[in-house]
């Protein structure tokens, strides 16, 4: 939506399609996107994102890409309801954070279940947090807790530990428990974790988890058209938010940015202003930015060219240049 904002005030016809599957909805209070100090939800964000891209005339259509191919420099993109053609796309196709698999867990998601310590750790401050996972990730998560509250632990989940031994002895020296049993269901109130319970009726009394299992990248469509990936399976891009296919652009978490709103929002920013640079300079090598003719005549030295003012008729472009 940030792309289409910038692309619209460009004036570039600009259509913006939208799956409806956007991760923002499991956001119930973002807390960290600037101009909002009372936290807004991801619901009512996408909202706003809507009504100010339609503003500035981007057309938003509700369909699933299936198929993208491109021909002679021009994109074919095969929806589930209709087919498109475009000379710029960009893909913000983001990614799926995967929540451990336990019973009750769904239902914390965004309340007391997170996934992004940059987001969420300031708002669990104090209170008991675990960290599930069992690599270097989860052992990082837990040592960077240690700022936010004294009492942090690890559990692994029934599977065996795979952090390094760099890792190992940090978590020894600030000791952070590590509680290797299999997680069997959490105890919750609204979303509000109260326990977890392990194996062995083992309830561990408990606020707030993270959890470090993985993500899935959403780059089948990027891969269909030839575009590289990186070693962790996401889109390359260059600082123009390039991809290794010209005339596709990617933004947001299916690249390696840090996966937060506000940065896939700033990403689609400086996409949407790489577009219309390139589209402009495309212009200039084929002759086709609009030209006008004054119909005042400058001291009887023939027409002024310029931008359009009073009477005016548009040239032939073969006749302008």
């Amino acid at each position: 939506m940030s792309a289409a904002l910038y692309l619209g005030r460009s004036q570039r016809d600009t259509v913006l399609i939208d799956s409806g599957h956007s991760m923002a909805v499991w956001e119930p209070d973002v807390q960290n996107y600037l101009g909002f100090p009372d936290g807004i939800s991801g619901s009512s964000l996408l909202e706003k994102g809507r009504a100010h891209v339609t503003r500035y005339g981007v057309d938003i259509i509700q369909d699933d890409i299936r198929k993208i191919a491109k021909q002679e420099g021009i994109f074919d993109i095969q929806g589930a309801s209709a087919q498109y053609r475009a000379n710029r796309l960009l893909l913000a196709t983001g990614l799926t954070h995967l929540p451990p698999e336990i019973p009750g867990v769904r239902e914390c998601l965004g309340h007391s279940l997170f996934f992004c310590k940059d987001c969420d750790a300031y708002r669990v401050q104090g209170k008991r947090i675990v960290v599930i996972g069992a690599n270097n990730e989860a052992a990082e998560y837990a040592l960077a807790m240690l700022a936010y509250s004294p009492s942090v632990s690890i559990a692994t989940n029934g599977t065996d530990a795979r952090w390094d031994h760099v890792h190992a002895e940090w978590l020894k020296v600030y000791q952070v428990p590590v509680r290797r049993g299999r997680i069997v269901h959490v105890e919750h109130e609204d979303g509000h974790l109260r326990a977890l319970h392990f194996e062995k009726e083992v309830r561990l009394e408990t606020d707030a988890v993270f959890t470090t299992r993985g993500d899935v990248y959403h780059t089948g469509l990027a891969q269909g058209v030839g575009a590289e990936l990186d070693s962790d399976g996401q889109i390359k891009v260059n600082d123009h938010m390039r991809t290794t296919v010209p005339g596709l652009y990617a933004a947001g978490c299916v690249t390696p940015a840090n996966c937060q709103m506000i940065i896939a929002a700033g990403q689609g920013a400086t996409a949407a202003q790489a577009i219309n640079r390139d589209l402009f300079e495309e212009s200039l090598r084929t002759h086709s930015l609009p030209v006008y003719e004054e119909a005042s005549r400058f001291e009887g030295r023939g027409s002024k060219l310029g931008m359009p003012t009073g009477d005016r008729r548009m040239f032939n472009r073969s006749e302008a240049l």
